[in-house]
C-alpha cells in the first residue's frame, strides 16, 4: 500500500454498525478496508461526473442567466413529450 496518512473519523451508530456487519460477514478484512473502498468509490463517482463545486456553481448561474425556459410548467413538458411521442408513432 505504500505510505499511509492515518486519520481519525467519527461515524454515526448506523454507519458504524454497517461497517462492523460487513467486516463480520467477511466481505472486508477490516474497518479500514471498508472506509478505503467507500472513499475510492466516492472519488471515482466524483471524477466520473468531472465537475468541481465551482464549475457546478458556474453552470447553475449560466442556466439562470439564460432566462426563462421554453416550458412554464411540468404539465407543459409532459404535453410536449406526449405530442412528440404521437408524432414519432405516426412516422
Amino acid at each position: 500500500m505504500g505510505q499511509v496518512d492515518k486519520r481519525s473519523i467519527t461515524l454515526s451508530p448506523e454507519l458504524a454498525a454497517a461497517v462492523d456487519d460487513v467486516v463480520a460477514a467477511g466481505e472486508y478484512a477490516s474497518a479500514s478496508e471498508v472506509i478505503r473502498d467507500a472513499l475510492r468509490q466516492w472519488k471515482d463517482r466524483r471524477d466520473l461526473h468531472g465537475y468541481t463545486v465551482e464549475e457546478l456553481r458556474k453552470l447553475v448561474q449560466e442556466g439562470i442567466d439564460s432566462g426563462p425556459g421554453r416550458f412554464a410548467s411540468m404539465d407543459d413538458i409532459k404535453a410536449e413529450a406526449r405530442r412528440r411521442l404521437r408524432s414519432d408513432d405516426a412516422a
